[in-house]
């Protein structure tokens, strides 16, 4: 994150822009599915008997239709009994002949539980598995789960569990959807895949980073030891001679839910401004996916109006040298007032390859949309091998191409700045908010807005309020 030049400047023939105008905010047009009878799904296990450290179930899809079929549609559901009611259990990819980047495993809970199955993993693809042909299968899904814990399971009770099966069959007791409507197998009674679940379990699936910014103060030793700093030394991004102010970082309760709070303030000069961030002391986060519920404010919450301000989402790492190659960096940015030379309101999306700050040049991917973001957003990127993709309340915002993919790991921040003082020329003071409710990071698993949405309600559901299973890079 850093003070950027002027429009002018900033559209060098360096910088690549991509301006979604109003068609932004517009969802993809749906794919039309083939025949009711074009899926099947085979499997086997590697790991038969009736208890095992994890659950290995190794699957393929067959497309038996006539039309080509976007994996991305696709999900697959294996059901299980848990071996207790507060069991989370973690997903993983062993190997995959689509690659695992391309296969997402998130945990479900059945709304009419059997004797046999109350959870199911369901298995999607991400754009970047591509279409599967008439006639062709994916190969093989070497997948696995297990107890968060590493206990033992047992899965000689399990719905979808046969140990006989070593090599691969058609098993109508693992379900496939296309589009959102079965196509293949037969659900435990009473759990149609196309019905709501009861997501009140932590989910499980992919190693995760969630906080609900459930804190005291910014002096809260949970703060720390959870791994987050509230910034107090100087240096940009902003207007020079401002203080970053971790006291300016509070926490309150809003709409049932803990948020917190990053105030900026001014009287006009730069002695007297004051901006805040909050950032993870770890770069550890690359591939996968990041979501916040962000509150932006178009006016201050006192004073006069004006001032260009920068509130933000972003993940980023340190740049080691000029116009280096393996920077990184992906925002949000709204600026209520303008800025950039911007004359009013607008929200960016960027990703960053490198840049050089002196004389500028940026290599960078935008996309924007002119008008008022004021209020809660679900603010979503997605990193995988093929591409960085970025929704706002669970539209898609943007695209961004694969040269942009970040070559080295990167910290979570979330802060408030100006930009300048020439929006707002007062000495009267002001102040400004920008409101957090969560944080989520999925590592190496690509979510849906939905997906994420039912990630945090069961979080939530659940009690649970912070987790880290991010290991260190």
């Amino acid at each position: 994150m850093r003070n950027r030049p002027t429009a002018g400047r900033a559209r060098l023939a360096l910088a690549v822009a991509v301006v979604l105008g109003g068609g932004a905010l517009t969802a993809l047009p749906a794919q039309a599915a083939p025949a009711a009878d074009g899926l099947t799904v085979q499997y086997r296990t590697s790991a038969s008997g009736a208890t095992a450290d994890q659950t290995e179930p190794w699957l393929k899809v067959r497309n038996t239709g006539s039309s080509t079929v976007q994996l991305s549609q696709v999900k697959i559901r294996y059901y299980f009994k848990a071996d207790s009611p507060n069991t989370s259990y973690r997903f993983a990819c062993s190997w995959a002949v689509r690659g695992c980047s391309a296969v997402t495993g998130t945990f479900g809970t059945l709304s009419n539980p059997t004797a046999t199955a109350d959870r199911y993993l369901e298995v999607g693809f991400t754009s970047a598995a591509g279409t599967l042909a008439p006639g062709a299968d994916t190969g093989d899904l070497q997948l696995r789960f297990y107890q968060s814990n590493w206990q033992m399971l047992r899965q000689s009770d399990d719905y979808s569990f046969d140990g006989a099966r070593t090599s691969y069959g058609d098993w109508d007791k693992v379900t496939a959807q296309l589009a959102g409507a079965t196509v293949w197998g037969t659900a435990p009674d009473g759990n149609d895949p196309t019905d709501p679940t009861d997501p009140t379990d932590p989910p499980g699936g992919g190693q995760t980073l969630f906080d609900d910014f459930d804190y005291g103060s910014h002096t809260d030793p949970a703060l720390s030891a959870h791994g987050w700093s509230v910034r107090s030394n100087s240096g940009g991004p902003g207007v020079p001679g401002a203080t970053w102010d971790p006291s300016k970082v509070t926490f309150a309760s809003a709409g049932g839910n803990s948020v917190m709070n990053l105030e900026t303030s001014t009287a006009g000069t730069g002695a007297s401004t004051t901006q805040t961030e909050v950032l993870t002391k770890s770069m550890k986060f690359r591939n996968g996916t990041y979501a916040a519920r962000v509150r932006f404010s178009d006016a201050p919450k006192s004073g006069p109006d004006g001032d260009h301000l920068v509130q933000t989402f972003f993940t980023i790492n340190d740049l080691k040298a000029p116009m280096a190659d393996d920077y990184a960096e992906y925002d949000f940015e709204y600026l209520p007032n303008g800025g950039w030379g911007e004359p009013s309101n607008i929200l960016y999306t960027t990703s960053w390859e490198t840049y050089n700050p002196d004389p500028w040049q940026a290599v960078n991917q935008h996309s924007e949309q002119r008008s008022s973001y004021a209020g809660w957003h679900d603010l979503v990127v997605t990193i995988d091998d093929g591409a960085i993709t970025y929704y706002v309340d669970g539209q898609l915002f943007g695209t961004h191409g694969a040269q942009y993919l970040p070559e080295r790991p990167m910290s979570i921040n979330f802060n408030q700045w100006l930009i300048d003082l020439n929006g707002q020329t007062s000495t009267t003071p002001r102040a400004y908010d920008q409101q957090v409710d969560y944080v989520l990071h999925v590592k190496d698993q690509v979510l849906t807005p939905a997906e994420v949405a039912a990630k945090i309600a069961g979080y939530r559901a659940a009690g649970t309020g912070f987790v880290d299973e991010v290991p260190a890079s």
